[in-house]
């Protein structure tokens, strides 16, 4: 078995996402004779033996796992309810609670039968899509006052051909009018939707027995945590590339959302994070190589997508993107060009600065280390070298330079990253801790091994803060809640991730078995899985804690605690939170940047809130130019207060922009980190006046 430390991937294999259908008798389709071979049969009975007997939670295999299945499974397949019909539920409905009793047999019939129905419904809805193309684009009115409904998850399944083409109907209405209001002229739409929808027929034909049973029972294995799956023989291939950092990609980890891919984060120092023109939760709507056609990647599989985008090193991709930060129905989307590399363990290297703070009239000096990742070159540690490279190592060398600098205190930066090295968060750990537990891994028997720093003395004592986000996960949430509870750093920003599991990969006779095994705790007995570490202090999330991150999965494994492997000190921070929280209020309620960052959410809030589109174009147009209006005035009232010129509308990107070197800020310019050093230095002279009244 080869075990993995917990990265934030997520699924990054998750079968077909969802693609488009509808009539109650079919003609003989290239699918209709797919069948389970005997290998694959093989595989579905190991994986029930080793989830029985080796998933940390081991939880039964019983009716009630069996509608956790078939929930997911239709889930999985069709999560907006627009391809099957209220006739395919209740015949699907008899086999709800016998999953269960398919899968310990091996029989694998029902799962093949759902999605070959699928499919079907799928070649349907397209083939009328297309048809409603023909009619031409111009001729849809769109001054009709019609609404459609996005939010369709909760939706009854429809009852008729007849249901399900009104909303088709409506759906291309919608596709074309969002591309129409993102600028594109009718034949560009036509051609666009057209080529769209025949390449999604064309590609049911290439379906295999394979891609069935890699979605059955990775859907079954997913029943178990979103982080247990069952991976093909091509998948398993995929992983074990991105496991070992050679892959020659854009360094992001994808995710499929419905018809779409989604960017759930990018690897520190990696070549699309360089850009710093991709963001967590951007869909991926196209790939094309270097100055090619773009390829409409819409409906496509996510392993298929992945393909495209990788290729050999020091070739250019472009990605079209639509923004996270677009407005719902904004469709509005950017080239970006990246050049493919792997990701290099010295672009993932540690890094300092000072920021330097004005505060009560005196002027102060604070480190800052920024930590992308935890990492070790096993390679040069394992064959002695003195000067091999790791976080800690690294950290060590910039506190020793930080001191000489006479620094007030220092912040570490650990927003964004993502994990790696369990070894380097402990040993990390211990350069700020006198000695003791670091860590707790509890293993599938009950049994709690602790990690620890046996080495007396902390080689830092000074003040400390620790930032972090939504995307520190892993290996930043274990040392970010030692910091917490040992008490030797303020935790300020976000709720992190909240992956606090181990996986470890199983070779099967047929692809592999990716399962939990373990979980890991802080040495408060706090578990760091799926709630994560909350900060002391927290900041406007830039990024909607629904989509990314653990607790947003299906199935999360819950948070819990165990026995704490130290006593309860007293904790210097508690007595101020409530007077630092207050001071941070005030500071940032004037703070040009905090004050963009909260209407933004709010107004993104409010937009996702929304379950119906209008399908008149007056309306529709009047909305977009009303969403602008918005985001505009907050630009600009964030613009007026930094001494900025206004903008007269918001700025467009281009490809010539995307590929410019990114500026280079300085500390001070991250209202983010020079908040923290603000928070910092307000616990320094509460503290000091405390310590003073105290003589």
């Amino acid at each position: 078995m080869k075990h993995l430390f917990p990265s934030t991937a997520l699924a990054l294999l998750i079968g077909l996402g969802s693609l488009s259908l509808a009539p109650d008798t079919f003609a003989a389709n290239s699918w209709d004779k797919l069948q389970p071979d005997r290998d694959e049969v093989i595989a579905s009975l190991n994986v029930v033996e080793l989830l029985k007997r080796h998933h940390y939670s081991k939880p039964p295999l019983d009716d009630a796992r069996s509608v956790i299945i078939y929930d997911s499974y239709l889930k999985l397949l069709d999560p907006s309810r627009s391809y099957f019909m209220a006739s395919d539920i209740a015949e699907f409905d008899k086999w709800k609670t016998q999953f269960d009793d398919f899968l310990k047999s091996g029989d694998l019939k029902p799962g093949f039968t759902i999605y070959k129905r699928y499919l079907d419904r799928v070649k349907s809805r397209l083939e009328f899509a297309l048809a409603e193309l023909d009619k031409g684009v111009d001729k849809i009115d769109f001054n009709a006052k019609e609404t459609l409904l996005i939010d369709r998850k909760d939706a009854p399944w429809l009852k008729s051909n007849a249901e399900l083409d009104d909303l088709w109907r409506k759906r291309v209405k919608d596709e074309v009018l969002r591309m129409k209001i993102a600028g594109k002229d009718s034949k560009q739409i036509q051609e666009t939707l057209t080529k769209r929808y025949k390449n999604q027929l064309s590609r049911l034909d290439q379906t295999r027995a394979e891609d069935i049973f890699q979605a059955y029972i990775n859907t079954f294995a997913m029943s178990y945590d979103p982080h247990t799956n069952y991976l093909s023989p091509d998948n398993a291939e995929n992983f074990d590339i991105n496991m070992s950092l050679s892959l020659e990609g854009i360094g992001a980890v994808l995710q499929s959302d419905n018809d779409q891919v989604k960017v759930v984060r990018l690897v520190p120092a990696g070549p699309a994070d360089k850009t710093k023109m991709v963001a967590p939760a951007d869909k991926i709507i196209g790939v094309a190589q270097g100055n090619k056609e773009m390829v409409d990647v819409v409906g496509w599989r996510l392993d298929e997508v992945v393909k495209l985008i990788r290729g050999p090193k020091g070739t250019v991709v472009r990605l079209e993107v639509i923004p996270a930060s677009n407005a719902p129905n904004d469709q509005t989307s950017k080239i970006v060009p990246i050049t493919r590399e792997a990701v290099k363990l010295e672009d993932q290297a540690v890094k300092k600065s000072v920021l330097n703070l004005k505060q009560d009239g005196k002027d102060y000096k604070l480190g800052v280390i920024e930590i992308p990742a935890f990492y070790l070159d096993f390679k040069a540690f394992r064959a002695g070298d003195p000067d091999y490279k790791s976080t800690t190592r690294d950290v060590k060398k910039l506190l020793t330079e930080l001191q000489k600098e006479k620094v007030d205190g220092v912040v570490i930066d650990l927003r964004n990253n993502g994990g790696g090295s369990l070894q380097e968060a402990t040993e990390l750990t211990s350069l700020f801790i006198d000695k003791g537990p670091t860590v707790l891994v509890r293993n599938a028997d009950g049994r709690v091994d602790v990690l620890e720093d046996e080495n007396p003395g902390a080689f830092y004592k000074g003040p400390m803060a620790l930032l972090v986000n939504r995307l520190s996960a892993s290996a930043s949430e274990i040392f970010a809640g030692a910091m917490q509870d040992y008490h030797r750093a303020l935790i300020i920003g976000g709720q992190t991730f909240g992956k606090g599991t181990v996986q470890t990969i199983q070779p099967l006779n047929h692809g592999e078995l990716k399962l939990t095994l373990a979980k890991f705790y802080r040495v408060s007995g706090q578990s760091t899985q799926h709630q994560g570490v909350l900060p002391d202090i927290d900041y406007p999330s830039i990024i909607d804690t629904k989509e990314i991150g653990e607790s947003a999965l299906p199935e999360a494994m819950p948070w819990d605690t165990i026995r704490p492997a130290i006593k309860p000190a007293v904790d210097p921070f508690k007595p101020f939170i409530a007077q630092l929280k207050s001071e941070h209020d005030e500071r940032t309620a004037r703070d040009a940047e905090f004050v963009f960052i909260r209407d933004k959410l709010a107004l993104a809030q409010k937009l996702m809130a929304e379950k119906t589109v209008s399908l008149n174009e007056a309306e529709r147009r009047a909305q977009h130019t009303d969403i602008e209006a918005q985001q505009l005035a907050m630009e600009n009232i964030r613009r007026k207060a930094k001494g900025e010129e206004p903008l007269k509308e918001l700025k467009k990107e281009d490809e010539d922009a995307i590929a410019a070197e990114p500026d280079k800020t300085k500390p001070e310019d991250d209202a983010y980190l020079s908040e923290t050093g603000r928070i910092l230095l307000d616990y320094l002279k509460l503290n000091t006046a405390v310590a003073s009244n105290k003589k």
